[in-house]
């Protein structure tokens, strides 16, 4: 039996992440109960950070503890995940001693390349080209907040980045309209535009982008990695904030979301981020619950 691997959302069906979702919130339910549930006993997950985080080492270390596991964090410091043995090497000897891999790093063809070679499931948890179990979280805040989401209507504003590539596949596999706001310059890739096909639309004014919007999301301006070019950005991205005026043009029953870590005053106003339309509580939290359903589908 061939190994399975989360790498893109596009590796499980629309059926099959919509389950997810739902096993997500029961999980949450159960746990919100304090009832003991360990299907992942005696197992471990392999942590390797070539990026740091603190959502997504707490989530999924507290996931395997919770699912009656355990979890290895192994830091930059800690591996020779390209730097002296190659990738295929480390993948090889770590999926021999672990029951899954996680991996946060910077290319996405790094962690294809490892999972080619792991005999274990691999997980992406962040790489230039996508954030999926982010975007896991996403949907099961946006299900939580608003019942089925197909047919409605999700708008990106800010940076064509990770997370706007995952908001794309998102629209495909759940089956929502997603309008994308960007600077000339720093649009998503033009490909997974074009797969989208009706799923997506440019509209490069953020105002116009957010009418009849059920949901607004934003990123940081400069990611990790991007830090000279805060300025630039800060320029090119004016007038790109998620503010009072945003929100109002969006429907009035919208919510806002935003992966964390925030820039109050950057891409976000703090009445937005700290108001009453805002779920990225709920949103960090489910990181959790969504990648227990995610480890259970792939470990039990």
């Amino acid at each position: 039996m061939s190994v399975r691997h989360f790498l893109t959302l596009t590796d499980f069906s629309s059926q099959e992440l919509k389950a997810l979702i739902q096993r997500a919130i029961e999980l949450k339910a159960m746990q919100k109960k304090k009832e003991i549930y360990e299907p992942l006993k005696n197992q471990v997950l392999g942590m390797v950070f070539e990026k740091s985080s603190t959502r997504t080492r707490v989530s999924f270390e507290t996931g395997m503890i919770q699912f009656g596991g355990s979890a290895i964090f192994l830091s930059p410091r800690d591996t020779q995940l390209g730097r002296g043995e190659p990738i295929e090497d480390s993948a090889r000897v770590l999926s021999r001693m672990v029951d899954a891999i996680m991996i946060r790093t910077f290319e996405h063809e790094k962690i294809e390349l490892f999972a080619k070679y792991s005999s274990v499931p691999v997980i992406n948890a962040l790489t230039d080209r996508f954030h999926p179990c982010q975007l896991l979280a996403d949907m099961q805040t946006w299900f939580e907040h608003c019942g089925d989401i197909a047919g409605k209507t999700a708008t990106w504003i800010g940076d064509g980045n990770n997370m706007c590539h995952s908001y794309i596949n998102a629209a495909r596999q759940f089956d929502f309209k997603l309008n994308i706001a960007t600077p000339e310059g720093y649009e998503p890739d033009a490909d997974l535009v074009k797969i989208a096909g009706d799923h997506v639309e440019m509209i490069s004014d953020p105002v116009n982008a957010s009418r009849n919007s059920d949901l607004i999301v934003t990123d940081v301006w400069a990611s990790m990695g991007q830090e000279e070019e805060q300025k630039k950005r800060e320029e090119a991205f004016r007038g790109y904030q998620v503010n009072d005026n945003i929100m109002g043009i969006a429907n009035s029953d919208a919510i806002f979301m935003h992966c964390l870590p925030a820039h109050r005053g950057e891409e976000v106003s703090a009445d937005v981020i700290d108001g009453q339309q805002s779920v990225v509580w709920d949103e960090a939290e489910n990181r959790l619950h969504a990648q227990k359903a995610l480890l259970e589908i792939l470990l039990k």
